[in-house]
């Protein structure tokens, strides 16, 4: 069984844990329609469209229904 020579420092054993743990962002883009921030290879929150066209209604209230 493999047995450290040395003890690790809490120092560099937290250095080597810590890039285990990071989060990434989502892929952003910019709406090509409304310019809002959307999730990339789905539809627009805020007007709707996808690929240059309307998949989803949205309401003046925010309501989605499918088209």
């Amino acid at each position: 069984m493999a047995v450290p020579k040395r003890r690790v420092s809490k120092t560099r054993r937290d250095k080597r844990r810590s890039s285990h743990w990071k989060l990434t962002l989502p892929g952003l883009i910019k709406c090509e329609n409304c310019g809002a921030a959307r999730l990339s290879h789905r539809a627009c929150k805020e007007c709707g469209h996808y690929d240059g066209r309307e998949v989803i209604k949205v309401g003046a209230a925010g309501e989605k229904a499918k088209a």
